[in-house]
């Protein structure tokens, strides 16, 4: 019983840890699903919705431009005739206070339309109805300037409508987003290749060919990865420049090709599982160590492989600090570093768009983990096994 409560215990620990995860990215797919007025409401809404007003021809969407919490007046004024919203502190018998020009209050003289008796419990809500056939090219919606009424807002019905067109006009808001997309996978690719091929290799070296030195020389490799980016970028930085690389992709993929400690690490493991007997049959028939290499150990250690490839193409996909540093053309970005600048070249940034383009870029990463997790759980699991 006292396992079976553990057990229970444990499930119960990891679904609520699961669940504090989910959260940031539940909240980022609704505001990719929600109008830009109501990515910032208050109080927050997980589910975007439209509003409706009952009309005497049915139901009319509408849409609210203020909410009124406090006793005020529907008034029209006297010269331009247009309608407002006063407090009722500022009306005095039916008059509106004022200001002459040398500071002096005076009462103007205007037309009420209607009294609000609103409150912060029961407030009402200043609406316009929403020109459909109006929308712009950023998909905002259009209301009359002057077609617009104060009602309750228990009055207005709340229907749940998803916005699943904000992904597509997120694309179209980013410009070179197929650009960022392309440049991505390009470092994608190469960096995968070149960091697998050289891992593997270096991994080799370590597990299966004596050599003297060969323990000391692996833990100085491991010892690198104590060593964090920041201490090596200036260094590194003026490397390329001295190369000519700066402002090209190079800087973010040549590197790739120099194994680094943690995959080589990885790799090592999974190699000292392979049973010697197998490599020393094919050097009696012949092999040589390359041979043995590409057509013995390698095909045996594809989990351990892919799971390289699998953490080299996260790495690459959401590398942000390389191409903030390494890239100065706008048509040389890549997705993480177009995230950035989309939300920067604006005077308030477009929360919908963003939350809907971050989603775009985050769900290969979810959809391949989901494809993959398997051999990336076989391919962890091995490499701590020894045969």
């Amino acid at each position: 019983m006292k396992h079976f409560l553990g057990r229970i215990a444990i499930y119960l620990l990891l679904i609520g840890g699961s669940a504090i995860f989910l959260v940031p990215l539940l909240w980022m797919l609704s505001t990719a699903l929600k109008p830009i007025d109501q990515t910032m409401s208050m109080p927050p809404t997980w589910l975007p919705y439209r509003l409706y007003q009952q009309q005497a021809g049915g139901l009319v969407e509408v849409k609210s431009l203020e909410a009124i919490e406090s006793p005020s007046a529907l008034i029209q004024l006297p010269d331009a005739g247009a309608l407002t919203v006063i407090p009722l502190q500022r009306m005095q018998d039916g008059q509106l206070k004022s200001t002459d020009a040398l500071g002096a209050e005076i009462l103007v003289p205007v037309k009420i339309i209607k009294e609000i008796p609103a409150t912060r419990e029961n407030p009402w809500s200043r609406i316009a109805v929403v020109d459909v056939a109006a929308d712009d090219h950023e998909g905002e919606t259009h209301v009359a300037a002057k077609d617009w009424d104060v009602v309750p807002a228990s009055t207005l019905i709340h229907k749940t409508s998803f916005r699943w067109d904000n992904f597509t006009k997120a694309v179209k808001a980013m410009k070179y987003f197929p650009m960022y997309l392309k440049n991505t996978l390009i470092l994608c690719f190469l960096t995968i290749i070149g960091t697998v091929s050289s891992s593997a290799l270096a991994a080799y070296g370590f597990a299966r060919i004596p050599w003297r030195g060969r323990n000391k020389v692996f833990v100085i490799a491991l010892a690198t990865m104590m060593v964090p980016f920041p201490v090596v970028m200036v260094p590194i930085y003026s490397l390329f420049r001295t190369l000519g690389w700066i402002g090209t992709l190079k800087p973010l993929w040549v590197g790739s090709f120099c194994a680094a400690a943690f995959n080589v690490f990885l790799l090592r493991q999974f190699f000292m599982t392979i049973p010697k007997d197998l490599s020393d049959a094919a050097r009696i028939d012949g092999c040589g160590e390359f041979r043995i290499f590409l057509q013995i150990i390698l095909p045996l250690c594809k989990p351990a492989l892919m799971v390289i490839g699998l953490f080299q193409f996260m790495a690459s996909w959401n590398d942000f600090l390389g191409p903030l540093i390494y890239l100065t053309n706008q048509k040389d970005f890549t997705l993480a570093l177009g995230l950035q600048f989309f939300q920067s070249q604006h005077g308030g940034t477009e929360w919908h768009y963003l939350m809907a383009a971050s989603t775009l870029v985050v769900l290969p990463v979810i959809v391949l983990f989901f494809f993959t997790q398997k051999t990336f759980i076989e391919g962890i699991s091995m490499t701590g096994i020894k045969g």
